[in-house]
């Protein structure tokens, strides 16, 4: 394939010409194929040197000419290696195309957040959650209010993405949305996965995240005592409800099950394991990791318990679990009742499971990111920061040894 082009800077004079300055064009040419366009400069035709294509003399503004054309030449040599180099077929509408920069597309911020919203739509079901596309539809909603509050614009190019726009929009989510900063983390997080779709599609030549480091600190994670947990397993309800809430909770305290995951826990991923003993083999519903959890007699107890209940026996399920909403508001009459003075929800289970039922009684913390389905070890370490008591009883031998010291 033939890739060699032919440059030309000319005069074009007109037949009723009558003096004075006329305009510099410049002509590429590619396999016999022409293409024109104005340089941009003009010059007397008695101080044109045709053949060669420059301004005759030694004048500084004759010079300055002569270096704006040799910059130009440049140019469009630098715009047909950059063809050559991504392998593209050379002509000369492509070459003047790329000189131009009329290769460019101008792309648009939430242009690709609306299309990217879209896919993870049409994925619900197959790799994507309604709640994450919930959290994204919030991303895209205030990141339109910043435009509009900021730039008073609908939309922005991503070339005018930097620094100072990413620190402004977390400044909004903190100041005018009242956003906390895990919660605003969040949002820039989802951001900057737009922002690394551009790069990884050559849209986008520098990384505006590069210098940017968000402030957030998470939020140490909240659990149930030993004591606490045993005021609620204990208890003695008269309301069924409170009962059936209670079971589900406590049960997901001795197996770290999310809400989700307990609520779709069938009856047929209960299964024998190694140890030959009953064991929860399943799936994480967020991110469809492998989870594998040997039952506790505890969580076995109330799984026994509810063995011939209607709704499970008709489902396959093995609980019957109400809806989150309803869990939460029948959780904070449980800790009432129990006289826990914490503010109960459904993921604090979650969290007992991780810190006083494995963590604190030397359970591994591999083992622990296992069944809790983890896809890095990273987030089970945040349960491991917390676990005073298990700085306690590591340094009890310490103690004793120094003693007598």
């Amino acid at each position: 394939m033939k890739s060699n082009f032919h440059l030309l800077f000319y005069i074009r004079k007109q037949k009723n010409y009558k003096g004075g300055a006329m305009p510099i064009y410049m002509r590429i040419t590619v396999s016999g194929k022409r293409a024109d366009m104005s340089a941009g400069r003009e010059c007397e035709p008695v101080k044109w040197n045709s053949h060669a294509g420059r301004a005759i003399g030694t004048k500084e503004e004759i010079k300055s000419l002569n270096n704006y054309l040799d910059s130009l030449q440049s140019k469009v040599r630098d715009a047909h290696q950059a063809l050559i180099d991504a392998n593209q077929t050379i002509t000369t509408e492509s070459l003047l195309n790329q000189f131009t920069g009329k290769t460019q597309k101008s792309r648009y911020l939430m242009q690709l957040f609306t299309e990217h919203n879209a896919k993870v739509k049409a994925l619900i079901g197959n790799g994507f959650e309604a709640n994450t596309l919930k959290g994204y539809n919030t991303s895209e909603k205030h990141l339109t209010g910043y435009l509009q509050n900021e730039y008073s614009k609908t939309d922005i190019e991503i070339s005018q993405l930097n620094h100072a726009f990413i620190t402004g929009f977390e400044f909004y989510l903190k100041a005018e949305c009242k956003i906390s900063g895990v919660s605003a983390a969040k949002y820039i997080k989802h951001l900057k996965k737009i922002v690394n779709h551009c790069i990884a599609n050559n849209w986008l030549k520098q990384n505006p995240f590069i210098n940017f480091k968000s402030s957030a600190k998470a939020k140490e994670r909240t659990y149930l005592t030993q004591q606490e947990l045993d005021a609620i397993t204990n208890k003695k309800f008269v309301v069924e409800r409170l009962v059936q809430v209670r079971d589900v909770f406590v049960f997901c305290c001795y197996t770290g099950l999310s809400y989700a995951d307990v609520k779709k826990l069938r009856r047929n991923e209960i299964g024998i394991g190694m140890d030959g003993d009953k064991w929860i083999f399943t799936s994480r519903q967020k991110t469809d990791t492998s989870s594998r959890i040997p039952l506790l007699p505890v969580a076995l107890t109330i799984l026994n318990r509810y063995q011939d209940h209607p709704q499970c026996e008709n489902k396959g399920l093995l609980l019957p679990v109400l809806s989150n909403q309803k869990m939460n508001a029948y959780l904070k009459e449980i800790a009432d009742l129990s006289d826990v003075v914490k503010h109960l929800t459904f993921h604090l289970a979650r969290h007992t499971f991780a810190t006083t039922v494995t963590l604190s009684n030397n359970v591994p913390i591999e083992t622990v990111s296992k069944m809790l389905g983890h896809t890095n070890i990273k987030t089970t370490q945040h349960y491991a920061k917390i676990l005073d008591l298990k700085v306690s009883h590591d340094m009890a031998a310490l103690k004793q040894k120094y003693a007598g010291i």
